[in-house]
């Protein structure tokens, strides 16, 4: 779907801030970006930034410095980081040595570090088919930097984790919160390897929130009472086979997505 038609939809909502989306979804050109989301009365949160982390020979502050200028042009806030395994898609991710687990928690402290110097917060987003994905993966993280955290709730049900427990646990170093609903059974499968994470978006394994098996009022719910005061990122994945749609479209999912978290706030 165009930026322009999703940006439009967006708006016709009344949401007034969004992430980038993927690499090459808005122009690239900081200053353009923000113009071209200002002309929807959109202004950045930030945006989801997969990037190299565990080879010794990579080094990921380039790419990482062009995106945090690209947040400070727009006036976002919040790097989401992803730790890609350097290939492409999502359906395969190497088993890391502890030589390579090093190198890729030094990065994290160093890009937050660095992040935090520029005036912008960077947080680990555990995703399907990167190096940090499942709860195993998080706490090591935790553990062995002080990175903030993205709280996907989608995917790390999919990875077969627990996101309010995680939450719960780890409430202090949540920076980010990406809402997502899930199928529970599709998701088993993505887990036992019996489907791939590809197949299983294709096959409808993200839900409405609050039509799917995640707590998502209790991850709200969590997050508040202890004061989280940062964003709330609603994302309705949805994948065609011929296009873009026709008529409504996913509008209506997002239109009801946000009605859901209104009414939790509430």
């Amino acid at each position: 779907m165009s930026a322009e038609r999703v940006l439009t939809e967006m708006q016709s909502l009344g949401l007034t801030a969004t992430e980038f989306g993927p690499d090459g979804f808005l122009p690239g050109d900081p200053s353009a970006k923000a113009a071209f989301l200002d002309g929807f009365g959109l202004h950045a949160v930030g945006g989801f930034l997969p990037v190299l982390l565990h080879d010794p020979g990579h080094d990921p502050f380039p790419e990482v410095d062009r995106f945090v200028d690209a947040c400070l042009a727009s006036g976002a806030g919040v790097v989401v980081l992803a730790a890609s395994t350097g290939a492409e898609g999502y359906d395969a991710r190497p088993v890391l040595d502890d030589q390579q687990w090093t190198t890729l928690l030094g990065n994290l402290d160093r890009i937050a570090e660095h992040a935090t110097s520029r005036g912008v917060v960077a947080a680990i987003h555990p995703h399907i088919g990167t190096v940090v994905e499942n709860a195993d993966d998080v706490q090591r993280v935790l553990e062995g930097s002080h990175v903030g955290l993205c709280v996907d709730t989608g995917h790390l049900t999919a990875a077969g984790a627990d996101p309010v427990a995680l939450t719960l646990a780890n409430l202090s170093r949540v920076e980010h919160v990406h809402l997502k609903d899930v199928d529970a059974a599709t998701a088993a499968r993505v887990v036992s390897g019996e489907l791939a994470f590809t197949d299983a978006v294709a096959a409808g394994m993200w839900r409405v929130l609050g039509q799917g098996d995640v707590d998502v009022r209790a991850m709200i719910d969590a997050l508040r009472s202890h004061g989280y005061s940062g964003w709330f990122v609603l994302e309705q994945d949805v994948m065609f086979t011929d296009g873009a749609p026709t008529g409504e479209g996913p509008v209506a999912d997002v239109r009801a997505c946000l009605d859901f978290v209104k009414a939790a706030l509430a």
